[in-house]
């Protein structure tokens, strides 16, 4: 079994191999002012500090800036939460005009399990994917770990997509075509919680955009090895989220499918699914390794794994080339699952 949490690296197995380079585009941006000491968590009693630099130096979009001079009408709810917990705070962004039956996305904000609201990351998914193809955009606020240890942000992430189904479509009911989509921590939870949907008898998705999921709490693929002190959100940063998320299980055979999908053994039944991740990031054979579970177990996924990409470089970076396609080619899988 692991301890839930190693504090030093040297009480961590050595890198697997030599390292995969950066796209020397991106790349430039490590060495900048944007990544400053401290950028990520040391250990769990350091993740107070960290949120503190993420709103500081990323902080969460307005209303106003998200209406972006009226393109999208927005408001912020709350909605009832998992049994014996509290609502649940979404925010719903609308196209100006969009018919009532519109395709919904559900978005799941990334921050490791233990950072982000569900403001984050929404603005570029409002410009990129909501306004060029209709589309209205759920996104859920869910309780963050330590001081919510699972299962509370996979069951407020399940309650958001129930209500999404029950609540934003026209007089036939829900919406005809929700998307679940996430990235990072998000991109976990939207595949735990397409299992749960499939488990618990609905609501029906239309497919799953998991874009450099967080998926396996025993931290411990040769890419994350491989990895280890380079780029992005690396191993050591990854032992904090799941450590925060599971305490003592970490690592141990008690961990569910809902709390590392990495650890489920039925694949079958699920929508189609988006999957991609960088060449040079700690998610990237996790990543891998579910776009071959769906496959092996017949289902519909496409994998993408863009070369010398860091952990969030199509973020970061966005105007590098490698960024560019890569926000292109989700955009292009959204379309074509939509229309089916």
């Amino acid at each position: 079994m692991h301890h839930p949490f190693a504090s030093h690296p040297r009480n961590r197995p050595a890198p697997a191999g030599p390292p995969v380079p950066f796209d020397p585009e991106p790349a430039a941006f490590l060495d900048g002012p944007a990544v400053p000491p401290g950028a990520e968590p040391s250990s769990p009693a350091d993740v107070p500090r960290w949120r503190d630099l993420l709103a500081r130096t990323s902080p969460d979009p307005t209303d106003e800036e998200l209406r972006d001079g009226g393109t999208f009408e927005v408001h912020e709810r709350y909605v009832p939460g998992p049994a014996g917990a509290p609502a649940v705070p979404v925010l719903v962004a609308r196209p100006a005009g969009a018919p009532a039956d519109a395709p919904v996305v559900c978005h799941l904000h990334g921050g490791g399990m233990i950072g982000g609201t569900h403001r984050t990351g929404v603005a570029g998914i409002l410009r990129e994917w909501a306004a060029p193809l209709g589309l209205v955009v759920v996104s859920v606020g869910y309780r963050l770990a330590p001081e919510h240890p699972y299962p509370a942000g996979v069951e407020d992430c399940y309650a958001g997509l129930r209500w999404t189904a029950g609540h934003l479509g026209g007089s036939g009911g829900g919406p005809r075509r929700i998307v679940l989509a996430g990235g990072s921590a998000g991109g976990g939870l939207a595949t735990a919680v397409a299992l749960m949907a499939r488990d618990r008898g609905g609501p029906a998705l239309t497919g799953v955009l998991a874009m450099c999921p967080m998926l396996d709490d025993r931290n411990d693929t040769a890419s994350a090895r491989q990895m280890t002190g380079r780029g992005v959100w690396d191993r050591y940063a990854n032992d904090v989220g799941w450590a925060c998320l599971l305490g003592e299980a970490r690592g141990s055979a008690d961990v569910p499918p809902y709390a590392a999908p990495a650890r489920a053994t039925d694949w079958s039944g699920l929508p189609p699914f988006y999957v991609d991740a960088g060449a040079a990031e700690t998610y990237r054979d996790e990543s891998i390794a579910l776009a071959d579970a769906l496959w092996r177990a017949g289902g519909d996924a496409e994998l993408h794994v863009w070369s010398g990409g860091f952990h969030g470089f199509d973020q970061l970076v966005p105007d590098a080339a490698v960024s560019r396609d890569a926000r292109a080619t989700r955009v292009r899988w959204l379309r074509r699952i939509l229309a089916r």
